[in-house]
C-alpha cells in the first residue's frame, strides 16, 4: 500500500525535479507501473482489498472445517482446540492444504458468528417462591463473652428481597439444612436458586 508521502514524493520528482519514469523506479525500487499509475491519476491514495479469498484446496472440506469449529464454540475454552489442532485433525482427514488457508477461514468464521447475538431473557420481576439468591459469608461474632468466627448463610427471596440470616459455628451443617429448608413463610423452598458462591 503507497502511502501519502511516497506518492508526492514521486510526483515532486518527475514534475519538479524533471527526473523520468525510469529514474524515480531506480531511486525509490517501485514498480514502474505503480509510478505511472499515480504520475497519470490526481489520487492521494491507492489501496488494494482482495474481495473474494480463493482457496481452492479449502473448498471441499469447508464442511468438515464448519462443523470443528461449530463443535469448538460449544466446548469450554480449556477444552476448545487450538487452530493448529483443527488443522491436524483436517489433515488427519485427508486435507492437503496450507494452515494459513485454515487459519484464515477460522478467524473469518469466528468474526462472523461472534456478530450474531444470543436472544436472552433475565426475568426482572419473579412470582413469590420462584426464585432466592443465596451466599455464604464469615462474620466475627462475640457468644458468651468469646470471640468466634462463624460462616453466615445468606438467603434473599427475589420476590419480595426479603432477607434471611441463618450462622453456624461449624462449617459441616452447612448443606444439610440451610438449602433444604424453607424460610417459615412458606411451605415448599423457591424452585429457582442464584448462589454467588465459587
Amino acid at each position: 500500500m503507497l502511502i501519502v508521502e511516497t506518492i508526492g514524493r514521486i510526483r515532486r520528482e518527475h514534475l519538479v525535479k524533471g527526473k523520468s519514469i525510469k529514474e524515480i523506479v531506480r531511486d525509490l525500487k517501485i514498480s514502474r507501473n505503480t509510478v505511472r499509475r499515480i504520475l497519470r491519476s490526481g489520487e492521494t491514495s491507492f489501496s488494494y482489498e482482495r474481495e473474494v479469498q480463493p482457496r481452492p484446496r479449502l473448498g471441499s472440506w469447508k464442511a468438515d472445517l464448519d462443523r470443528m469449529l461449530t463443535i469448538n464454540v460449544g466446548k469450554a475454552p480449556r477444552e476448545g482446540l487450538t487452530l493448529i489442532r483443527l488443522f491436524e485433525e483436517l489433515r488427519a482427514l485427508g486435507y492437503e492444504g496450507g494452515y494459513d488457508a485454515v487459519r484464515r477461514y477460522a478467524r473469518a468464521w469466528s468474526r462472523e458468528h461472534a456478530s450474531q447475538t444470543v436472544a436472552v431473557f433475565v426475568p426482572l420481576s419473579f412470582a413469590p417462591g420462584e426464585a432466592y439468591q443465596f451466599d455464604w459469608s464469615h462474620e466475627i461474632v462475640v457468644i458468651n463473652g468469646v470471640t468466634v468466627t462463624v460462616k453466615v448463610a445468606h438467603m434473599r427471596l427475589c420476590h419480595s428481597r426479603m432477607m434471611f440470616f441463618r450462622a453456624y459455628p461449624a462449617r459441616r451443617r452447612r448443606w444439610c439444612s440451610t438449602r433444604t429448608t424453607a424460610p417459615s413463610p412458606f411451605s415448599k423452598a423457591p424452585a429457582h436458586a442464584a448462589s454467588m458462591t465459587t
